[in-house]
């Protein structure tokens, strides 16, 4: 019989899927993607998580409500949240309907309540209320695939991974770092990026990406004559080339 909380039978873990295997880089892209990172921290500097969070288990729970909305409206009711549900078991035994009307803002928000209760109640009932820092782990949750788990341990637990986002597969496409393969499957383009990028590098080479793409890279339009890696750029152009046209498109910020 599995364990039991409070009467009711455990979250039963889901199983962890094969990885994809990805060939060796040659070592030029190596050079190459590792030139573009360095460069985009200089760009960069004060690239971080754009979400807020005091813990490991609010930064879960945040980066699950930050699917299809914007980082600011999921801060935007960050603190009504967690006062009312400070951890895994208050939030475990939470009234969906008040959670509702709580995320409401965010979007989904009747989908997305469902899913972080299930989410507090699988850690109550197999990680004793506590968020694990394993890969393995992670992805057990309900809700929680590997570019959650990455932010989590990148962000949480200063443990090295390599979210891949939309905004990850779009720059990554247009600096030809990402095949079509790779683009179809964000676990395989975790793979390959992952072969780019020092290990130690991981979580802020992703978030320089995601800043780059918010804030420059835009999907409809980028603002190629204003981009700092524009010279290692194979899509150099999709965008205005001309300087000030481009920098009348750049965003200081990335949260709107």
């Amino acid at each position: 019989m599995p364990k039991t909380t409070a009467g009711r039978p455990s979250t039963p873990r889901r199983k962890k899927p094969a990885l994809p295997e990805v060939p060796a880089p040659e070592t030029s892209d190596v050079r190459r993607a590792r030139k573009i990172d360095r460069v985009l921290a200089e760009t960069y500097p004060d690239a971080d998580i754009e979400l807020d969070f005091d813990d490991a288990f609010q930064l879960l729970v945040v980066t699950v409500l930050s699917a299809q909305t914007t980082d600011r409206r999921v801060n935007s009711i960050r603190p009504a949240l967690f006062s009312r549900y400070p951890d895994a078991r208050a939030l475990a035994e939470a009234e969906p309907a008040v959670v509702e009307e709580i995320i409401k803002p965010t979007g989904f928000f009747r989908a997305k309540t469902e899913r972080i209760i299930a989410l507090a109640t699988a850690l109550v009932d197999n990680f004793d209320g506590e968020v694990p820092p394993r890969m393995d782990d992670l992805t057990t949750l309900p809700g929680v695939g590997r570019k959650t788990a990455n932010v989590v341990l990148g962000n949480g637990f200063g443990i090295p991974g390599f979210p891949v986002d939309t905004h990850v597969q779009r720059v990554g496409r247009r600096l030809g770092l990402l095949d079509a393969a790779a683009l179809k499957d964000p676990v395989r383009a975790e793979m390959v990026l992952d072969r780019l990028i020092a290990k130690k590098d991981w979580t802020l080479a992703s978030q320089r990406l995601i800043w780059h793409g918010r804030r420059c890279c835009h999907a409809t339009k980028p603002a190629c004559g204003a981009c700092s890696i524009a010279r290692w750029c194979p899509s150099y152009g999709e965008g205005p080339t001309d300087p000030e046209v481009a920098a009348k498109l750049l965003r200081t910020e990335g949260r709107a």
